[in-house]
């Protein structure tokens, strides 16, 4: 399924939310530091204790790691020249027209018509858009040694997440469709704030209802792993009494940690591969995603939203109205209010998500170095921060040029990571202004 559709069906989706979790590659032990990396403060050279820490990668590894990532920047266009091509043929065809004929013979109500409008629409993009989903999600994964599963399992979990959108992808929609019914000039507004709601509402319930019925989760028992995480917690004002384990090592082989939820739904997770990574890794890990939560990343995620949203249906308006002003007899379309317009809708957001893409991603490695620094100032593990950011690069470029990171890492680069936590290390050794008592070498 292209991810432009499912963005449509579903524009705030546990996809999403989890996002925010994943952090680094499994390891059993990390390497011994490197010696650019253990000198004095007078003698610490930041660029040189980073390039140490990158040259521990071997060639033919920074080699496969750089082609898994740059090969994502071509699936970037496939998808939208996929999306792009199944929504013009719902239009050119007219079959989108008829799919909302159909919805109106069956049924008088305009938002049972919406809904099985929805429906068929879902069905079908997803259908039409399977094969690029199997190659980009299933196979390509497996290439690069990053996926665990066996084709049915897979194949099951995409048929929950299909069920979740046409859940809340109808509820969505219906209420954006009905609030351009009913307010067809000022829509625009109204939907904003419709889709903020529906997010915060996704969020709160996303780690609790949802993400279950893709893993299983259970209470972390191992008292080594577990206190000294839960310190971490208390000391930085976190309401969380119990770390939780995932099993995602049964889908892949990255490992992933979250510290979500608000009002009442907190919680510490780890994925069982990250349990596998070494304490200072697993602090460093963990300091970054209480970072996430103390610095209140979704309210400010939430706030964000809002005003994108806002902006974005402004000119999806303008746009729409054009279009179907130049093209709407044509393809059978009778107005901004038929819901048969859907198609061309979801056209047009997936250009502006194109064109918005680098500024997407700048936001969002704003707020991941953010949580990178309040990591590093938390959990004082500025080697651990090394080990994992070079883990991340299994499947991330490591040093990539400056341009190519602002427009395709929506996380910093390794170097721009292990450049901060060296830096933060000379900071705080012997003789620096910042030491403390006992420094951390």
């Amino acid at each position: 399924m292209s991810k432009v559709i499912l963005r449509l069906a579903l524009l705030f989706c546990v996809s999403s939310v989890l996002a925010l979790a994943g952090r680094a590659q499994q390891t059993a032990a990390a390497d011994p530091i490197p010696s650019a990396a253990r000198a004095s403060y007078s003698a610490f050279d930041v660029n040189a204790a980073t390039d140490a820490y990158l040259a521990k990668v071997p060639p033919d590894k920074k080699a496969r790691s750089d082609a898994y990532f740059e090969g994502g920047y071509w699936l970037i266009l496939w998808d939208f020249l996929l999306s792009a091509a199944i929504l013009l043929l719902l239009l050119e065809s007219g079959l989108s027209a008829r799919m909302g004929d159909l919805a109106e013979k069956i049924t008088a109500r305009k938002p049972l018509q919406t809904v099985l409008y929805f429906l068929q629409f879902l069905l079908l993009t997803s259908i039409l858009g399977f094969p690029l989903a199997v190659y980009e999600g299933y196979y390509r994964e497996h290439l690069y040694g990053l996926a665990t599963q066996t084709f049915g399992p897979w194949f099951r979990e995409q048929l929950i997440g299909l069920a979740l959108s046409m859940v809340f992808g109808s509820l969505l929609v219906t209420a954006l469709v009905g609030a351009v019914r009913r307010l067809e000039r000022t829509w625009w507004i109204w939907g904003a704030a419709i889709s903020v709601v529906f997010a915060a509402f996704l969020f709160l319930i996303a780690p609790v209802f949802i993400a279950p019925l893709f893993n299983k989760y259970t209470k972390l028992e191992d008292p080594q792993i577990r206190e000294p995480i839960l310190s971490l917690a208390r000391a930085n004002g976190i309401p969380a009494t119990e770390v939780y384990q995932v099993d995602t090592s049964r889908q892949s082989t990255r490992a992933t940690a979250y510290v979500f939820g608000f009002l009442g739904t907190e919680r510490i997770v780890l994925g069982d591969n990250l349990l596998k990574a070494t304490p200072a890794e697993i602090q460093s890990t963990m300091g970054h995603e209480m970072g996430h939560y103390v610095l209140n990343h979704v309210y400010k995620e939430l706030f964000y939203i809002a005003v994108l949203l806002a902006v974005t249906f402004a000119l999806l308006h303008r746009c729409l109205e054009w279009s179907l002003r130049r093209w709407g007899a044509r393809w059978g379309l009778r107005g901004i209010t038929d819901v048969a317009a859907l198609p061309l809708a979801a056209l047009i957001l997936a250009v502006f998500g194109i064109l918005y893409t680098p500024i997407g991603n700048t936001q969002t490695r704003i707020q991941e170095y953010e949580a990178d620094i309040f990591g590093l100032n938390a959990a004082q593990q500025p080697d651990g921060e090394a080990e994992v950011d070079l883990k991340l690069g299994e499947y991330r470029k490591l040093d990539p040029g400056p341009i190519e990171e602002f427009l395709f890492f929506d996380h910093p680069s390794g170097r721009t990571r292990i450049t901060a936590a060296m830096r933060w290390k000379k900071e705080h050794l012997p003789g620096a202004p910042l030491a403390p008592a006992a420094a951390h070498r």
